[in-house]
């Protein structure tokens, strides 16, 4: 068994396949066994394990977690390397591939014809390009999912799991926790991958909160309101407020609530726990 974590084993199977790396698809392969170890030991797989893998690439993780779980299902985005998937797992009867981009399909669906319903985990090495798309669409959708762990961009697993009045706190960092506890568990070198990209990278754990954290009465203006309070980071989060095509409030309006909660006109989004964004959320809707 050729294992893929080992660079010369690589190298092999991108020679016989003339494999180019694509650049639009952010394509970086890990060649480095102690990083795929540690990925397998913190996302916790386990034998009763139903796995989706996001971007296996030539099946160099894909080949741990098939010795790990009971079962992977590994979407990749390029066609071009089925062929090598095809050979790299043929020794394993526990996976199946899709050739498809997760970003149109039902993963719901996926989920649940897959592990009858029951959660799922989540591993990627993921291309940095789509990160928060991916990462949002499997919290959003609401998928059935126990964890997700994956491989990012130091930078925005720094965002993810930062908290308020930090200057990496923002959105992202708001929107993941509202769904889920994250935390960095390995910080990886670019000479781990191969080619090497021109940033450090990070492996992030998402524990999925069974019951969420705070309550709010619209999940939906929740969301608006956060997006309001970055868009224009300088500014206050009246102006915040006041300023955003997706809410109606004026600044008056959002004054008021604010002075409610025993917070200052010139206050900025950044420095508000998702506990306030709830708070203030619910306030509007009642007042308006």
């Amino acid at each position: 068994m050729a294992y893929l974590g080992v660079a010369k084993n690589t190298i092999e199977v991108l020679k016989k396949y003339n494999f180019i790396f694509q650049k639009k698809f952010g394509q970086n392969f890990l060649i480095d066994t102690h990083v795929l170890e540690k990925i397998i030991s913190q996302a916790e797989i386990t034998e009763e394990d139903v796995v989706l893998e996001i971007g296996p690439g030539i099946g160099t993780m894909t080949q741990y977690l098939c010795e790990n779980a009971k079962k992977v299902i590994a979407v990749e985005i390029d066609s071009s390397l089925m062929p090598i998937l095809a050979e790299t797992l043929a020794e394993y009867d526990n996976v199946k591939v899709i050739n498809q981009d997760i970003l149109k399909m039902d993963i719901n669906r996926l989920v649940q014809e897959e592990n009858e319903g029951r959660p799922i985990k989540v591993v990627a090495n993921l291309p940095y390009y789509i990160t928060t798309p991916i990462i949002m669409e499997l919290l959003e959708k609401k998928v059935n999912i126990d964890s997700i762990t994956v491989m990012v961009q130091k930078e925005v697993a720094q965002r993810i799991q930062s908290k308020a009045g930090t200057k990496e706190y923002g959105a992202i960092s708001l929107a993941v926790q509202y769904y889920a506890e994250p935390k960095i568990v390995a910080n990886v070198p670019p000479n781990c991958f191969m080619p090497r990209p021109n940033v450090s990278s990070a492996v992030i754990r998402m524990k999925l909160h069974k019951t969420p954290v705070v309550s709010v009465k619209s999940e939906e203006q929740l969301f608006k309101l956060i997006r309001a309070s970055f868009s224009q980071r300088r500014k206050t989060l009246i102006n915040g407020i006041g300023n955003s095509a997706e809410l109606h409030y004026t600044k008056e309006q959002a004054l008021k609530a604010l002075e409610e909660m025993g917070l200052g006109e010139n206050i900025r989004g950044e420095t508000l726990t998702l506990e306030q964004f709830a708070a203030l959320s619910d306030l509007l809707q009642d007042m308006y």
